[in-house]
């Protein structure tokens, strides 16, 4: 039956192909009731909206239920809104508003007209807070409000922090940022691959000066928005109108213009040169009155800036509150003439790591009325950035990574190992309206994007190398040098193709929409971790004598191909309907259902035959095909009850699925890691070798592949063959996108005051039904393995790997298959209180509080497949952490702002936001102490009578009371003895900041035209001007070595095992303390901008 339905809609989908699309809604809508002065339905009225900046007309005919609708409407306005019947008195609204993607509510009461002289009714203002019939949890954010914004990065991010469930960039409701769906007039301005957390174009793809409206949704319960499961952004772009509108503007800030003091101490990095330059200009007007417009807007930022803040020690000494490491100026410069001379590599500087910054964006948009039945907007814009990044934070193969930075109170690198990245934006948006007949109209909406990210370095081509420190302290580096690791021939290319098509009919008391979408995605990635070949050494003598170093690694294309690279393509078809049914005068109901099916090309894939013959506990894995074709069904039911009818008090909510996205790069990482396209050698004292064979000079890329294939290793290989690689990923043939259940039920209420004011409470609940995760197959299940004695039983892995022979007949450890898989496992819930009011006339006032709760298996950490398993904390291992908070969520939020404006031209804004758990830490152990290999083991916090009892053993006296004594003082810790400590569980105290904005229009009279010269002062957390401690955020105390609290000692004769307590670790310990950054410090930003009209 399942195979007959997916065949059945595959054939559907395939008709409708040519003409159908996918993607967000673009415009706004109005609908309502007519009645006469008895309550009775008038049929035949005629409903004329017209929007007053552009004089575009929309047209409607009242139904015999006294109903009418229209679509696909500018978002925006003033509207203008006569309503009229032959008989009656006309009616005219004005000064109505819309908001993107919901539909206004306006009905109208016609008394009869005997005599058909009298003038039309004028109502000077239709708006109402609770006009808008929403169901689900989204809010709209308006130009006005985008442009009283205290804001100094004029970044989307900036202004999504007005919705109760934002304040920390993309990420909504405890979900991963990357897959949150941003959407700028249908098209795609999503991270659609995912290597990191920003938006495309360096995480600013498109100018605030640009924007007219933007929502954010977290539980929109209209079908036709989707492709999210935390939230989504849906933004919409200026267009002209009938009046010649422009202006041009200046923004500046600088290091001058910033705090340099946290909690009455210095930042050294404060003063650092850091200036930001932002010059811009929109214009705006009509080609053809009342007919066709024009809008552009162009931006340039130029941003000198630094990669890191970190600088070397004379002494040894570290001092993390002002960047200095532990690594000495002396060894960094050993280091640097030592590959010089020897070598002839260049590791460029120790002490200067310049990364400028510059980000150009231009926008062009024409709207054209074609007639009053058709309306076409066509939208094209452009960005690209560039700037500068240190070396990668940790990431290496062979062993057991660092929990530090390469640049940190533990590291230090070189200017020549950072990387550049130019982040390239092109997309296209093509919306056509259409009012078909008084019953029907249709939405056509196409968009194309085309997003490019490409790695650059000043660096020679040259080995990465690491260089511990070996005095048994830690497995970071202590100094980096070298082409960084991950840059070599990087380079992602993503083609997004977005069609739709929406249909939608009036009868009676329904409003029904059916419509069929298409999209299609192409990604493609050059990833060659190891590009130019990686060392580690033990310590520095080790590497400056050329002895036997601990990890060598190097990935190369067979056959010689310098630049191999893995594709993904695929195509999302998909179908939707949905009825939105006025049941009575005040309850609305929409219900609808959603079909989508993923259907991958293999065409870019070829199955290893050998990696295929693998057994990884009777399962084997074949990375020659993508996941099967899958069906997702995503039915949805909200409800909108105006209870007095009088709209002063409404209950709304619904439940419904939710399918989202998921980071491509998870994707590449298969056919990148296959054994065909590349091959990744690691060698090390366990896997690979023989490592003693690599003792000597340095191989550059060329000669390591060279000494490589000289050991066996494969120059060359054919699918019949095949190779096995140190590792590979695959994707689980049931592989399903994200889905979730979301249900919610809200409660808003307008006070009967003489000025607006409301509130609203509104609780939302998620269940999981597909999360992703990923598991390394080649370890075996905890559960077959033996435990320690006493209180803390958590699993030993030893000979945790399958086996195999290779083919020269050695027994050796599997390769890592890295498995990206879905779960059930996961859910959340949330809870938000939010106040709007306007007192007086220009003072504006919102406040919101939001609690949040997620828990999940993963978040998804990283990019390559092998990070997705680090950075939690486990028991049972890595590929089993159990249900966990979310490393995404911010549990505790209030968010405030207010804006007011006067007679006298001037304007101020505030926006308060405060937070608890925006950093959240583990508690871990100090080593691997269950032996599966990561250093990210959970902590068992003893009761003080398993301690009594000799149920847990320290090696000795004061290690046992420091620990206590610290588990006793630590509020997470005090409350958790008895179990294990959970990953992301240690929230980081309040926070409270208080940005500000004012600015002031001079008036200039030029001919007939009033224009206006404003100046702008935004400034952040402006609190921490009076005091330094204040809007700073306290962290875990740098000494604690990021919740390092215990370390694993071995095991007594009894099979116990055995803790130390570092140093740090006792009853005085400050566990927090305040975040010594710039960035913790006030900041402002000052401006100037010429408006003409």
């Amino acid at each position: 039956m399942v195979q007959l339905l997916k065949k059945g809609f595959a054939a559907l989908v395939a008709v409708l192909v040519g003409i159908t699309a996918f993607a967000q809604v673009t415009t706004s809508s109005l609908n309502g009731k007519v009645t006469d002065a008895n309550g009775a339905a008038v049929p035949g009225a005629a409903v004329v909206a017209v929007h007053i900046p552009s004089g575009t007309q929309y047209y409607a005919v009242v139904n015999a239920e006294g109903r009418y609708a229209i679509n696909g409407m500018r978002s925006g306005g003033p509207y203008k809104v006569e309503v009229s019947c032959l008989g009656y008195q006309a009616v005219t609204f004005t000064d109505v508003t819309l908001q993107l993607a919901e539909a206004y509510n306006l009905n109208a009461r016609l008394n009869d007209d005997t005599q058909m002289l009298s003038e039309a009714v004028v109502i000077s203002s239709a708006n109402s807070k609770f006009s808008v019939e929403k169901t689900g949890a989204a809010t709209n954010i308006n130009n006005a409000q985008i442009t009283a914004l205290p804001t100094v990065s004029r970044s989307i991010t900036d202004v999504t922090r007005l919705s109760p469930y934002g304040g920390n960039g993309m990420t909504f409701a405890g979900a991963d940022g990357r897959t949150a769906n941003f959407t700028v007039d249908g098209a795609n301005f999503n991270n659609n691959f995912g290597l990191n957390d920003k938006l495309p174009g360096g995480n600013n793809p498109i100018s605030l000066d640009a924007i007219e409206e933007l929502q954010v949704v977290i539980s929109p319960y209209d079908i036709r928005q989707t492709n999210f499961i935390g939230g989504g952004v849906n933004a919409i772009t200026k267009s002209g109108t009938n009046t010649f509108k422009g202006s041009a503007y200046v923004y500046h800030r600088n290091e001058n213009m910033r705090g340099d003091v946290v909690d009455g101490a210095t930042v050294a990095s404060a003063r650092d040169k850091d200036r930001n330059t932002i010059y811009g200009m929109t214009l705006g007007g009509p080609v053809i009155k009342n007919k066709l417009f024009f809008f552009t807007n162009f931006e340039y930022v130029k941003t000198p800036s630094v990669a890191s803040a970190w600088r070397a020690s004379k002494d040894g000494m570290w001092d993390p509150d002002n960047y200095i490491s532990r690594t000495t100026e002396e060894d960094l410069e050993t280091v640097s003439n030592f590959v010089k001379t020897k070598y002839g590599y260049d590791t460029g500087s120790y002490t200067s790591f310049p990364a400028d910054i510059s980000n150009t964006k231009f926008l062009a948009r024409l709207d054209w009325n074609i007639n009053d039945r058709h309306h076409l907007a066509v939208r094209y814009n452009y960005t690209l950035n560039k700037q500068w990044t240190a070396p990668n934070r940790s990431s290496m193969d062979g062993g057991t990574k660092g929990s530090d930075d390469r640049m940190s109170k533990y590291s230090m690198s070189y200017a020549n190992s950072m990387y550049s990245a130019d982040n390239l934006v092109n997309t296209w948006s093509v919306d056509l309206n259409s009012r078909l007949s008084d019953k029907f109209s249709n939405q056509f909406l196409a968009t194309y994007s085309k997003l490019d990210d490409v790695r650059g370095t000043n660096s020679a081509d040259f080995p990465f190398i690491d260089i511990r420190k070996d005095d048994g302290s830690k497995v970071d580096p202590y100094i980096s040098l070298g082409y960084e690791l991950f840059t070599w021939n990087n380079g992602v290319h993503n083609n997004v193709i977005n069609v739709k098509d929406d249909l939608t009919g009036y009868f009676g008391d329904h409003k029904f929409t059916v419509g069929a979408s298409y999209e299609y995605q192409m990604a493609d990635n050059v990833y060659m971790r190891n590009g130019t070949g990686y060392y580690r050494y033990k310590s520095l003598d080790d590497f400056l004598n050329e002895r036997t170093p601990e990890i060598v690694a190097l990935t190369y294309g067979y056959d010689g191909e310098e630049a191999p690279a893995a594709r993904v393509r695929f195509n999302k078809l998909g179908i939707y309907a949905q009825d939105d049914w006025s049941v009575t005068d005040n309850l609305k109901l929409t219900y609808g259902l959603r079909l989508d099916g993923l259907f991958f090309n293999n065409a870019d894939l070829i199955t290893n035959a050998a990696m295929k013959e693998l057994d990884y506990g009777g399962t084997h894995y074949d990375t020659g095909e993508w996941p099967n074709s899958s069906l997702v069904v995503s039915p949805r039911v909200g409800f909108s009850w105006d209870v007095f009818g009088n709209k002063s008090f409404k209950v709304r909510g619904g439940t419904g699925f939710f399918s989202g996205r998921l980071p491509l790069v998870f994707f590449t990482n298969m056919p990148t890691n296959a054994g065909l396209v590349q091959y990744q050698a690691v060698i090390s004292d366990t896997k690979g070798g023989p490592i003693d064979k690599f003792a000597g000079p340095i191989l550059n890329r060329k000669e390591l592949r060279d000494k490589l294939v000289s050991l066996g290793y494969p120059d060359t290989v054919s699918p019949e063959s095949g190779s096995i690689p140190s590792n590979f990923s695959a994707v689980d043939p049931k592989f399903k996108m994200p889905q979730v259940w979301k249900t919610s039920l809200a409660f808003d209420y307008s006070f009967p005051t003489s000025f607006p004011f409301s509130v609203s409470a509104e609780g939302i609940y998620n269940k999981t039904i597909n999360a992703v995760r990923m598991r390394d197959r080649s370890f075996k299940d905890y559960q077959g393995f033996a435990r320690f004695n006493g209180a803390d039983n958590r699993p030993i892995f030893k000979d945790a790997q399958y086996t195999y022979v290779n083919s020269k007949g050695k027994t050796v450890s599997m390769p890592n298959a890295y498995i990206l898989e879905n779960t059930d496992q996961g859910y959340g819930w949330s809870a938000s209180l939010s106040m709007n009011m306007t007192p007086v006339k220009g003072l504006n006032i919102m406040a919101a509080y939001t609690h949040t709760v997620s828990k999940e298996i993963t978040g998804m950490p990283g990019s390559n497949a092998a990070s997705t398993l680090d950075y939690y904390t486990s028991v049972n291992g890595f590929n089993d952490p159990g249900l966990h908070n979310s490393m995404y969520t911010t549990p505790d939020r209030v968010v405030a702002s207010l804006t007011h404006s006067d007679k006298s031209g001037n304007h101020y804004s505030f926006i308060y936001e405060a937070w608890r758990g925006g950093y959240k830490d583990s508690y871990k152990m100090v080593n691997d102490m269950n032996g599966d290999g990561r250093n990210y083991d959970a902590v068992y916090v003893p009761t003080d009578e398993q301690v009594q009892n000799n149920e847990f053993r320290f090696v000795s006296e004061d290690d046992r009371d420091r620990f206590m004594d610290f588990v006793h003082k630590d509020k997470y810790l005090s409350k958790h003895q008895g179990k294990y400590t959970e990953g992301y569980s240690v929230y980081n105290p309040w926070v409270h900041r208080l940005d500000f904005s004012y600015k002031h229009d001079f008036k200039l009279n030029i001919g007939k035209s009033t224009n206006t010269l404003q100046l702008s002062l935004d400034v952040k957390n402006i609190l921490n001007f009076f005091n330094s401690s204040w809007g700073v955020i306290k962290h875990l105390n740098p000494s604690l070595d990021s919740g390092r609290i215990l370390e694993y000692k071995g095991v007594d004769k009894e099979g116990y095992p055995t803790f130390a307590t570092p140093a740090a670790v006792n009853k005085d310990t400050q566990i927090y303390t305040y975040y010594q950054d710039a960035s913790q410090c006030w900041y402002a930003s000052i401006g100037i901008k010429y408006m003409f009209n």
